[in-house]
């Protein structure tokens, strides 16, 4: 595994798996299922779309139609269109050698095109995620007309993902990666570091996969519920102290079908741009030994 797009596709996989090892409130991990999924359909899901999102020098939205035709050929439902709509840009970027991630992510989010937007549009149809609905402009059901990045501006203020496409992934640069940062030489075990940044988006914005599910009320109701949990992981001495209170409130989120999606999301995207920005770096080990569906 030598190729920079084989390191991509094994940092895509990491991150994948990390994010599962993490007891996410509400979200599906190795500890507990919900929202009639396990964690083995997101291991297959994250090998099966690695190769797609890696592959060398093709457009992102080719990219992104071939990860989720992928993914859904090995589970046969969707798993992660918000983590591949999220991974593909940076991983083009991370083509750009010796370029500090985010200003060659720029440049890719710069040149996304008409072309791209139908290839993502018919990716997300063909996901069919909860809550899509239709929309007045830019529906995914109609022929793209309009570049990618346009069409993630006319739906950012009501979705966290698209706004990362005009923000220039704001909230994994200006949240995600520095509450890892802090977080990372805290913690000796990977998944609490993980459920840091987690908690971290949970807490500072409303769930835009629970406001599109239910509604902005339900979705800050939860957020505010995050805050305390955030607070009180970051002040525990030892953080499995209240493993079983955070299992607690995963069970009554999954029980009333909440799942913040977008914040799972985020945190993927915010462990794979980690990973990404010392690709180059012969000294930057892989942190989570990969996993092979059958071992979930």
């Amino acid at each position: 595994m030598n190729s920079p797009e084989d390191r991509v596709a094994a940092a895509y996989i990491e991150a994948c798996l990390a994010e599962l090892d993490a007891p996410k409130p509400g979200n599906v991990h190795r500890f507990a299922p919900g929202h009639r999924m396990e964690v083995a359909d997101f291991v297959r899901s994250a090998e099966a779309s690695a190769a797609a999102i890696a592959a060398k020098g093709v457009r992102v939205g080719v990219r992104i139609r071939a990860a989720i035709d992928a993914t859904l050929k090995a589970v046969g439902q969707n798993t992660n269109l918000g983590i591949i709509l999220l991974c593909a840009p940076l991983a083009a970027a991370a083509e750009a050698e010796n370029a500090p991630l985010r200003p060659a992510l720029a440049g890719v989010l710069d040149r996304l095109d008409r072309a791209d937007a139908a290839d993502v549009f018919s990716a997300i149809a063909a996901a069919n995620p909860a809550g899509l609905g239709r929309a007045s402009r830019h529906d995914v059901n109609a022929p793209a007309a309009a570049t990618l990045r346009e069409a993630m501006a006319e739906a950012a203020g009501r979705d966290r993902i698209a706004r990362q496409y005009v923000t220039t992934y704001d909230d994994v640069f200006s949240l995600g990666l520095p509450a890892l940062a802090t977080a990372n030489p805290r913690y000796s075990d990977t998944r609490w570091s993980t459920l840091a940044v987690y908690l971290a988006f949970l807490a500072a914005m409303p769930d835009t996969h629970i406001v599109r599910k239910f509604d902005f009320g339900a979705a800050e109701a939860v957020r505010r519920e995050a805050v305390g949990w955030r607070d009180a992981f970051a002040a525990a001495r030892d953080p499995q102290a209240i493993a079983d209170g955070l299992l607690g409130w995963d069970a009554a989120l999954k029980s009333r079908g909440i799942n913040p999606g977008t914040s799972a999301d985020l945190t993927v995207a915010t462990l794979f741009a980690s990973r990404l920005s010392c690709i180059h770096d012969d000294k930057c080990a892989p942190a989570i030994l990969p996993l092979r569906a059958n071992d979930a």
